[in-house]
């Protein structure tokens, strides 16, 4: 008996499109028949196709960056796209895609499998290079040779810098913000500690809970609090909670509310294996795998790139786009990236968005 995938349920009521790419044989060897990718379009693409850009989102996000008249969620990124913004939807045309793997609509674990089955934990693992590969195949599906400029946000960054160095010619312009060049040491520690966790879930049941009615919820929202304490800043978990309690001198500490409260929501909108299989894309980032290291590869491409860090985050510290911005012929701020000055953390590129939005709008002219 087969399944319906139900990420393409939730997908067609966000408004959006599929673009059905066809098979894809990956980094690992591994064939993925029958791929489908998931976007959304914010303006109109003018008839010579020279006003695309491409959005690449965070590893928790999707590709509803602002509101539309198809649903009244505004979207993660309202401040920056839209009429008159910094990605001016009034002039480009502003497409971003589920990425492959994810749970929002483009093919990952929660889709169904040739034999009618879910995916679940048998689906493959991916690279970044591979998401990579599929993102061209949406731009050669839609008809766009030449994007008008690339951007990627945190996970998506990488993919941005993926892009920037293995797609020459593909992209006028590359946007990287508060992306590595390659994943840390201590980022592979935490994937795999967030992995172990998800799977030491009772509820997992090597990935086919679907088959019996359940979900791994307290394995993946712990997961994702363990994730969560990079995205701020020291200073501002202090500064917002401190050691307050939710009464004045007993119960939970204020900050144990916010981190279960955070993580409840994500275990009840995200999926467990689509988690994994992201986060293990996301431990394969190294822009100098295979192409005799990171400074070769970065100064092969000459295109316009601007490296955005923050000043504050501690996930992907700045010292991270400093190397990229350093090795960058192309890069647009020379030697050292543009700086977010935040207290923020990581996730300023989400707070801070008239700040995103001029420095894109200034880069993308």
């Amino acid at each position: 008996m087969s399944v319906q995938s139900t990420d393409r349920q939730d997908a067609v009521r966000s408004g959006g499109a599929w673009a059905t790419i066809g098979d894809l044989i990956l980094e690992s060897g591994a064939p993925l028949p029958d791929v489908s990718l998931f976007y959304e379009v914010f303006g109109d693409l003018a008839d010579d196709k020279s006003n695309a850009v491409l959005v690449f989102h965070g590893l928790a996000a999707n590709s509803h960056l602002a509101c539309d008249s198809a649903t009244a969620d505004a979207g993660w990124w309202s401040g920056v796209v839209g009429p008159g913004l910094g990605l001016d939807t009034e002039r480009l045309c502003v497409i971003s895609a589920n990425v492959l793997g994810g749970c929002y609509g483009s093919t990952g674990p929660t889709s169904i499998a040739p034999d009618g089955q879910y995916w679940a934990s048998r689906f493959p693992a991916l690279t970044i290079r591979d998401q990579v590969a599929a993102a061209v195949r949406l731009g050669e599906n839609l008809g766009i040779s030449t994007w008008a400029g690339i951007v990627g946000v945190s996970f998506g960054g990488m993919h941005a810098l993926e892009w920037h160095v293995a797609q020459q010619g593909r992209a006028e312009r590359v946007a990287v913000i508060a992306a590595p060049w390659a994943t840390t040491a201590e980022q592979l520690a935490t994937n795999t500690m967030q992995t172990e966790i998800v799977k030491l879930d009772p509820e997992f049941h090597d990935g086919f809970y679907r088959r019996v009615g359940t979900r791994p919820r307290a394995g993946l929202a712990l997961a994702r609090q363990v994730g969560m304490l990079q995205y701020r800043a020291h200073d501002e978990f202090n500064e917002r909670f401190g050691r307050a309690r939710q009464d004045v001198d007993e119960g939970p500490y204020v900050v144990e509310s916010y981190f279960r409260a955070n993580g409840a929501k994500f275990a009840e909108s995200f999926d467990a294996n689509s988690f994994i299989t992201l986060g293990g894309a996301k431990s394969s980032h190294d822009i100098g795998r295979g192409r005799g290291g990171p400074e070769r590869a970065l100064q092969s491409s000459t295109a316009p790139l601007l490296v955005v860090g923050i000043e504050s985050d501690r996930l992907f510290p700045l010292e991270q786009q400093r190397f990229i911005a350093r090795h960058s012929p192309g890069s647009v701020s020379g030697d050292e990236p543009v700086v977010l000055h935040s207290g923020h953390g990581h996730d300023a590129f989400l707070i801070d968005q008239a700040w995103m939005g001029r420095t894109l709008g200034d880069f993308l002219g």
